[in-house]
């Protein structure tokens, strides 16, 4: 069997636990179990010997996309390779062995360092405070539009309706929708930017916020950006950067400096932590002096050489996720910052948007831009001209499967036709991205002589085209049916 599952090469007795001798007898262990908590028959795992197993998971790894394989061109996730001397300093194990329950003064380096990266993120945004604790972007917004709500609540003010944009990421408006507001959209003009005669009629006294990417989802920079604050302070309301695409405004941009009046960052995205698959992440928040007092607590600040955690703030939303946040992630994004220091940094913005530009240029005739400017850190180009062939974005994506390339962002933002969304990052090589655009162009000629070649794609993967959407609705078997089906089949 050339591909066998885990179910399948498993052997009733064999196993490779290696468990230590129980301080106290079986019934005793039980008994310290309450009842509703224990299993009432096996578990179903299967049980495979230890060389097997290993076997196993290597010959999947292999199976495997991922950034140090090559090239991972996922738009608007920014997979950047990431330093192994960042993993090293994260799995040091006088760092994994903290504990969030620790006296401050049994901690006073994990304090430290909180701490300055809190300032680092300011001197790098322009903000006057952030808070660390948010587990990942989308909690970062969640978090920023708490403490929007308890701002207006403290003046007195109620106000329910959030302004997005037509191209920003789903979570935006579910963000919204989580706290009982309501987001409204706002639709792009064709240079792909706000319309702004539109988010003039959109803004008014009910308004509390608008949230906008910067760049935006399309690559973009607004260009129109003093125009949008002036509509939005106009109307009393606060300007949120939804900061995922960070990476293209170091040292470039200071949000804070342009107006924006809170902001979260993904951390793990711009300043360096494996991430994808749902996890990890860390997406702390950042406000302007008149937000800071509704920051969640408690915080941690320095008092001359020493560090603790501060309670007092009695505007505080309080606690939105552990004190610590998700500490090695944030322990990562303070090493990338003090590894590059502001130079680096600024290196880091210009070889993204290089990268990205050069990229576009280099396929734009067989997948065109829509958007016929230069962009920033990425970019969406389409797919749609491949239409009467019968080709679609997504059969692109799985042709670049078997030319060894993860695919590119697909069908998002949701207002160009058959999107491709590409973001090389700024740690790619000339080389790498020539491949890669030769790949693009090659499945561009094989859509116009073979175009069946591409909709049957992958053909080289372990696992061809799967139903995707019966993959989303049909739940996975649980351990034990997945057992019972196994012996079944045998």
């Amino acid at each position: 069997m050339p591909n066998p599952l885990l179910f399948e090469i498993a052997k009733k007795g064999r196993g490779s636990r290696h468990l230590p001798d129980l301080d106290s007898s079986e019934s005793e262990v039980l008994a310290s179990i309450p009842e509703r908590y224990r299993r009432d028959g096996e578990i179903g795992l299967p049980e495979v010997a230890e060389l097997d197993l290993a076997r196993h998971i290597e010959r999947l790894s292999r199976r495997n996309f991922y950034i140090e394989q090559d090239f991972y061109p996922l738009g608007s996730c920014t997979m950047k390779y990431n330093p192994k001397l960042h993993e090293r300093i994260a799995s040091n194990p006088l760092i994994t062995g903290l504990h969030p329950g620790l006296p401050d003064e049994t901690v006073q380096g994990a304090l430290r360092l909180l701490v300055e990266l809190e300032e680092c993120l300011c001197g790098i945004t322009g903000m006057n405070a952030f808070t660390l604790q948010p587990a990942a972007g989308a909690h970062g917004e969640f978090t920023a539009m708490r403490i929007i709500e308890a701002y207006y609540k403290k003046k007195g003010e109620r106000r329910t309706k959030v302004i997005t944009t037509d191209s920003a990421h789903g979570t935006n408006p579910a963000s919204v929708r989580r706290i009982g507001w309501e987001p409204v959209e706002v639709r792009s003009n064709k240079r792909g930017e706000v319309d702004l005669a539109e988010l003039a009629a959109l803004c008014d006294g009910n308004t509390a916020a608008f949230m906008l990417t910067l760049p935006n989802t399309l690559g973009l920079f607004e260009s129109q950006l003093p125009g949008i604050m002036e509509i939005v302070h106009g109307a009393g309301a606060q300007m949120y950067l939804d900061g995922a695409n960070l990476n293209a405004l170091l040292g470039l941009v200071r949000p804070g400096d342009v107006g924006f009046d809170v902001m979260h960052s993904n951390v793990h995205k711009t300043f360096s932590t494996p991430h994808g698959g749902g996890g990890p992440g860390a997406g702390p928040v950042g406000v302007r002096e008149h937000l800071a007092p509704f920051l969640p607590r408690p915080r941690a600040v320095r008092e001359g050489d020493h560090y603790r955690w501060d309670n007092d703030y009695p505007d505080s939303i309080g606690r939105i996720h552990a004190q610590f946040g998700n500490f090695a992630v944030l322990l990562r994004a303070y090493a990338y910052i003090r590894h590059h220091g502001a130079d680096g940094l600024r290196e880091v913005q210009r070889h993204a948007i290089l990268n990205a530009n050069y990229l576009r240029k280099r396929i734009e005739k067989a997948f065109p831009v829509p958007y016929e400017r230069v962009g920033m850190h990425e970019f969406v180009s389409s797919a749609a001209i491949y239409r009467e062939q019968g080709v679609r974005a997504g059969d692109v994506g799985k042709r670049l499967l078997d030319y060894g390339f993860y695919a590119p962002t697909i069908a998002f933002p949701l207002i160009v036709r058959e999107a491709l969304m590409i973001e090389p990052t700024e740690t790619e090589s000339k080389e790498t991205l020539d491949r890669f655009a030769d790949a693009m162009n090659a499945v561009a000629d094989e859509i116009r002589r073979d175009p069946e070649m591409v909709k049957s794609a992958p053909h080289t993967t372990v696992v061809k085209r799967v139903n995707e959407s019966l993959a989303s609705r049909k739940p996975v078997l649980k351990w034990s049916d997945a057992a019972s089906t196994n012996e079944k089949a045998k």
